[in-house]
C-alpha cells in the first residue's frame, strides 16, 4: 500500500526569489502622485515566493483532498446540504448578471430588479405571505430583521413589551436574535411528543410577550400539529408569531405558513433553494411578512410605476437597511432558477421527497440507535448514542468512523434536549443508492460498537490528519503559520 504523501504549507516550499508571475518593467514613467496618501504595503513579510507550476499543483492537491456535496451524501441535519444543479451557477454567473453594479441607475438595471421582485413574488405564494425583503445575508440575520419588524410594529401600537418565548425545539439562534432586540426570553419546554406544550404556552402567554419564535417543523423534524391553535393563542394576547422557516423542505407546494397563522418567517435560500453555503458560498435569509408588517420593511422596497421597476425609500415606517445594497444578488439568481426549472410540481417534489428519504433512513436504523422521540419525522430525523454508550461509544465516535467509510457525518449533538444526539437530514437531492450506502456505513459502526469499541475511540483512520483535540483547538486555535515554530 503506497502511504499518502503528506502535502506541505505552502510557506515550506517557498524559496526566495521565486515568482508565479512576473511583470516587466514599466516603459513609462511611473505616477507615483495618484495614490498619495494611500496605505500601501510594498511588501509583505515571509510572504510565500514559489512558482507557478508550485503553487497550482498545491493547491490542485488540497482541492483533491476536500468533501464536498459533489462528491457524495452530507446528511447534516438542519443545514440541508443538497446538490447545487450546474444551471443554477451558469445562470448566476451571467455577464449580465455578475458584471451589473448596485450604483447603476434603475434604467440600467430593470432586469435586476425584476429578478428581485419575481423571487419575491414566488416566495410569497409559497410561503402564504403578504410580501418579502431579500436583503437579509443569511438565516440569523432573516431572524433579527424578523424580531426588529415585530418590534417597530408594536412601538407603532404604542404597546411595547418585554418577553419573547422560545419552545426548548426552537433553532439555536433564535435567543440571541431576540435578545439582539432587547427582548428576554422565554422557553417553553416540549412535551412527550417533542412538541410544544399548549397548557405551558397559555400560562406564558401574557400581555408582556411580544411574539412566540417557532420552528415548524422543528429541530427534531417534527411537525407542530397544532400550530393553529398556537397562533390563536398568541393572536388573542397580541401578539405575533414568528417562524423560522431557514429550512422548508418538508412544507414547500403542500402547506403555507401564512395559512397557519404565521405573521413572520425567514427562509434560507441557500437551504430550501438550493444554493451551496458556509464554505462553498454565501447565504441569504429573505423575510416574509402579514400585511401588518408591510410598512415597516427594510428599504428599499421594490415598486413598479409606469411600467417600470423602481426603489421605493420613501417609508417612512422602516426599520431601514439591513443590509448593503440588495443582498446575496447571485444567490437570489440561484434560487429563482431553482425554482423556474422544478415549477410548482417540482417544488412540492421537494417535500416529498424530503420527507420520503428521511423515513426511509429512519426506518432503517431503528433499533440500531435509540430514537428518543418517536413522533413521526418528517425531513430530517434525530437519533442518540444512548444504545453505543453501554460499549463506550459516543456520537462524537460514530461521527468519526463516519469519515472512514467516505460519508460526512451528521450533524452532532443538537437539539439540545437529545443528549449525543445525530441529527440526519438526506434531502431530496439523495438516491436510494446513496442512502442505502450511507445506512450500511451506520450500520456497521454500530456493529463495530458491539464487537470492537475500539476501533471507533482511535477513528477516522484514513484521513491525513487523525483524530484531533477539539478542545484545545477552539480554546487555543493556531490560526497563522509561525516559522519559529
Amino acid at each position: 500500500m503506497i502511504k499518502e504523501i503528506r502535502e506541505p504549507l505552502v510557506f515550506e516550499i517557498s524559496e526566495p526569489g521565486k515568482r508565479a508571475s512576473e511583470l516587466p518593467a514599466l516603459d513609462v514613467p511611473e505616477k507615483t502622485d495618484l495614490l498619495a496618501g494611500v496605505p500601501l504595503r510594498r511588501e509583505i513579510e515571509d510572504f510565500p515566493e514559489v512558482s507557478e507550476t508550485e503553487v497550482v499543483r498545491h493547491f490542485t492537491r488540497l482541492s483533491q483532498k476536500n468533501y464536498c456535496v459533489d462528491l457524495g451524501i452530507y446528511p447534516l441535519g438542519s443545514c440541508t446540504m443538497k446538490y447545487n444543479p450546474k444551471v443554477n451557477e451558469r445562470l448566476s454567473a451571467h455577464p449580465a448578471f455578475a458584471g451589473s453594479h448596485p450604483l447603476a441607475s434603475e434604467d440600467l438595471v430593470q432586469g435586476n430588479l425584476e429578478v428581485l421582485k419575481r423571487l419575491e413574488r414566488y416566495l410569497s405564494e409559497i410561503a402564504g405571505m403578504d410580501a418579502f425583503t431579500l436583503q437579509p445575508a443569511a438565516g440569523a440575520h432573516g431572524e433579527l430583521t424578523g424580531m426588529m419588524l415585530i418590534r417597530a410594529a408594536l412601538e407603532a401600537r404604542g404597546d411595547a413589551r418585554k418577553h419573547v418565548l422560545i419552545p426548548d425545539s426552537a433553532h439555536g439562534t433564535n435567543p440571541s436574535s431576540a435578545h439582539i432586540c432587547g427582548y428576554a426570553v422565554k422557553e417553553i419546554k416540549s412535551n412527550e411528543s417533542g412538541t410544544i406544550d399548549l397548557a405551558g404556552l397559555e400560562r406564558e402567554m401574557t400581555g408582556e410577550v411580544a411574539a412566540l419564535m417557532v420552528t415548524n417543523p422543528n429541530t427534531l423534524g417534527v411537525f407542530e400539529p397544532d400550530i393553529g391553535r398556537i397562533a390563536e393563542i398568541v393572536h388573542a394576547k397580541g401578539g405575533f408569531v414568528y417562524m423560522d422557516g431557514a429550512n422548508m423542505n418538508a412544507l414547500t407546494g403542500i402547506v403555507r405558513p401564512g395559512d397557519m397563522g404565521v405573521d413572520v418567517l425567514h427562509i434560507n435560500l441557500h437551504k430550501t433553494f438550493s444554493t451551496p453555503h458556509g464554505g462553498g458560498g454565501p447565504g441569504s435569509g429573505p423575510v416574509g411578512v402579514k400585511k401588518e408588517l408591510v410598512p415597516f420593511l427594510p428599504v428599499p422596497v421594490i415598486g413598479e410605476k409606469d411600467g417600470r421597476y423602481v426603489l421605493d425609500f420613501d417609508r417612512p415606517r422602516s426599520i431601514g437597511r439591513v443590509r448593503a445594497w440588495f443582498g446575496h444578488y447571485a444567490v437570489v439568481v440561484r434560487a429563482l432558477c431553482y425554482i423556474l426549472s422544478l415549477g410548482p410540481k417540482g417544488v412540492r417534489e421537494i417535500a416529498e421527497y424530503a420527507v420520503l428519504n428521511a423515513n426511509y433512513i429512519r426506518k432503517s436504523l431503528e433499533g440500531e440507535f435509540q430514537l428518543k422521540y418517536t413522533t413521526p419525522s418528517m425531513h430530517e430525523c434525530v437519533f442518540s448514542d444512548r444504545i453505543q454508550k453501554e460499549f463506550g461509544v459516543t456520537n462524537l465516535d460514530i461521527a468519526k468512523r463516519l469519515i472512514d467509510y467516505g460519508v460526512h457525518p451528521p450533524t452532532m449533538s443538537f437539539p439540545l434536549i437529545v443528549h449525543g444526539a445525530l441529527m440526519i437530514e438526506p434531502t431530496e437531492t439523495e438516491s436510494r443508492r446513496d442512502l442505502d450506502q450511507f445506512i450500511e456505513a451506520m450500520k456497521a459502526i454500530a456493529r463495530e460498537a458491539r464487537e470492537d469499541p475500539e476501533l471507533l475511540r482511535d477513528a477516522p483512520h484514513v484521513t491525513y490528519v487523525r483524530r484531533l483535540d477539539e478542545v484545545r483547538a477552539a480554546k487555543n486555535p493556531v490560526l497563522r503559520w509561525d516559522k519559529k515554530a
